[in-house]
């Protein structure tokens, strides 16, 4: 690049499914937007996000392969398996250095880039306007993390960011740099898989610079949706199904899909995609459950329980989302038809999907103060951050399919940004939230094992509760984890033949419907049915003290 050029201006393009690589190919003379007037110098650069995997996995991998180290496209390949993470120890001293004097002297952005300038820490060019992009495009990234993480710059990774991208840009865009000759190409990068928060932040650099990124993910996750870029400025393309990624390939596959082979999976793809009403089993298994409280009278809850939930009003799939119709309805009292009432319930009870709760309370109560981690979970927004949540340590629930983890996390996110928990006394919005949050890390065993066994768009588990005055007590815990269980889309039912209240005493009666049957019975015991087909779930977890 000629060394009069005062400033480097990099433009996003347009890109399309059929243009995109292309485009990548070209030099950046040949490319739209090229443009060299008043010293400064405009280029066309190109963001591209691949999602998902295509119906032909050998040649999607074969690809990725070939990218890489046959097609001449000069991608650099970045993972988080490939990254070189040393660090020359003086770089890191320095580093260290200025965030004591930022703290000392309260420096502002620019003043804390400009003293890691002084400390030989940031990449360096002989070229002036490529020198002064890289500390904007660096100056760039602390903003932006400075406006959407919780507490700015004072934030505990602020620190570990600056050491990796500092570190990462020496070891990979440095070479790089030297080895593109710029009037031609900025380096290109394809990034392959998943992302941690500083990862995200080097690839938010190299875009900002104005190199060319490629963000390859097989299962469909955007690594740059947790900077809360404007998703509308990069080009995203959709595979048509979404899996967990293997390795990047080290050699190509030998193995050719025939012809029968990949027209099955392309008919597969247009009969089953999200709005086709053809699912097969555990097509969802990695999307968010999202509930839809149905409204309904007595007599449509036993219709509804027989309807698998594809087939229920309002059930749709999009953008990585189930909303799943759902029954909430409390029943006071009891019919005159003695055998009608019972053979509806136990209609219910005698599904496979369906757990039965006849004794009280049946959750544990969380004794240990979990402000702290609840604080530490909240994004900018002041939202619960799922991400946060699954990487902590008290997440209990590391064992499930990664999908599911992420559903109950979502969900717990939801109950705690609405609370739907009646206020005790002296206790805050943020209270209600932290009680929330800390009994929902807690789901009964029994809770679990049903929710691994809900495929979204097939059979909904149904949680029966039969409440007399007799059984125990229903607490505020039991109460939140009915909550939980509503949003994750689980039916639930409370049979209350006395006609007390119970749910009511801690949450918004809006919340579910209510029917009165016509006669109020007392000392009523539930009635087994004749046979059953599955155990009884009775009165586990008696004790309520927890940990």
């Amino acid at each position: 690049m000629n060394k009069d050029y005062y400033t480097i201006n990099n433009v996003l393009l347009p890109l399309s499914k059929e243009n995109w690589f292309d485009i990548l190919l070209k030099p950046i003379n040949e490319r739209p937007l090229y443009d060299t007037n008043n010293r400064i110098y405009t280029f066309g650069q190109a963001v591209i996000k691949l999602l998902g995997i295509s119906l032909d996995e050998d040649e999607y991998y074969n690809q990725l392969y070939n990218w890489i180290h046959k097609d001449n496209t000069g991608l650099h390949l970045l993972t988080d398996e490939t990254l070189d993470r040393t660090i020359d120890n003086q770089h890191f001293q320095s580093i260290q250095k200025v965030f004591n004097r930022m703290h000392e002297q309260n420096l502002s952005i620019n003043r804390f880039v400009a003293f890691l300038d002084g400390e030989n820490v940031l990449l360096k060019s002989s070229v002036p306007a490529i020198h002064r992009k890289l500390r904007e495009s660096f100056i760039k990234v602390i903003q932006h993390f400075a406006e959407i993480e919780e507490n700015g710059l004072k934030n505990n990774d602020l620190r570990r960011l600056v050491v990796d991208v500092v570190k990462w840009s020496i070891n990979h865009l440095q070479p790089a740099l030297e080895d593109s000759k710029v009037s031609e190409n900025m380096p290109k990068f394809l990034w392959y898989g998943d992302a941690n928060k500083s990862q995200s932040y080097f690839i938010y650099y190299l875009l900002t610079f104005g190199c060319d990124i490629v963000i390859v993910h097989p299962r469909g996750e955007d690594i740059l949706g947790k900077l809360k870029l404007n998703k509308e400025l990069f080009f995203q393309h959709q595979y048509p199904q979404n899996k967990e990624p293997e390795s990047f390939p080290a050699e190509e596959r030998k193995r050719t899909a025939t012809v029968a082979y990949r027209a099955s999976r392309e008919i597969e793809s247009i009969l089953h995609h999200e709005g086709s009403n053809l699912y097969k089993p555990w097509q969802f298994r990695d999307y968010i459950p999202i509930s839809i409280t149905l409204k309904t009278t007595y007599d449509e809850i036993f219709l509804l329980e027989k309807e698998l939930a594809m087939i229920r009003p309002n059930f749709n799939v999009m953008n990585g989302e189930v909303h799943i119709p759902s029954v909430f309805a409390k029943i006071f009292g009891v019919s005159k038809n003695r055998k009608e009432y019972w053979d509806r319930i136990h209609g219910i009870v005698n599904k496979e999907e369906t757990l039965l709760i006849n004794n009280f309370p049946f959750t544990r109560a969380i004794v240990s103060d979990y402000r702290y981690h609840y604080r530490g979970a909240l994004g900018r927004d002041g939202i619960l951050e799922t991400e946060k949540m699954m990487t902590a340590h008290y997440w209990s629930y590391k064992q499930l399919p990664a999908g599911l983890q992420k559903g109950i996390a979502t969900a717990i996110s939801r109950v705690c940004a609405r609370p739907a928990l009646k206020k005790q006394s002296n206790e805050s919005d943020e209270d209600v939230a932290i009680f929330l949050f800390s009994q929902c890390l807690l789901i009964p065993d029994e809770f679990l094992k049903m929710l691994q066994k809900f495929d979204y768009s097939q059979e909904v588990p149904s949680i029966v509760l039969f409440k007399t005055e007799k059984n125990g007590v229903f607490t505020r815990e039991d109460a939140a984890m009915l909550l939980l269980m509503n949003a994750l889309g689980v039916d639930v039912i409370l049979y209350n033949p006395p006609g007390h209240v119970d749910m009511e005493t801690f949450t918004k009666d809006t919340l579910f419907d209510v029917h009165w049957l016509e006669d109020v019975v007392f000392d009523m015991e539930y009635k087994e049915p004749s046979f059953l087909k599955r155990g009884i779930f009775s009165g586990f977890l008696k004790n309520r003290k927890g940990e």
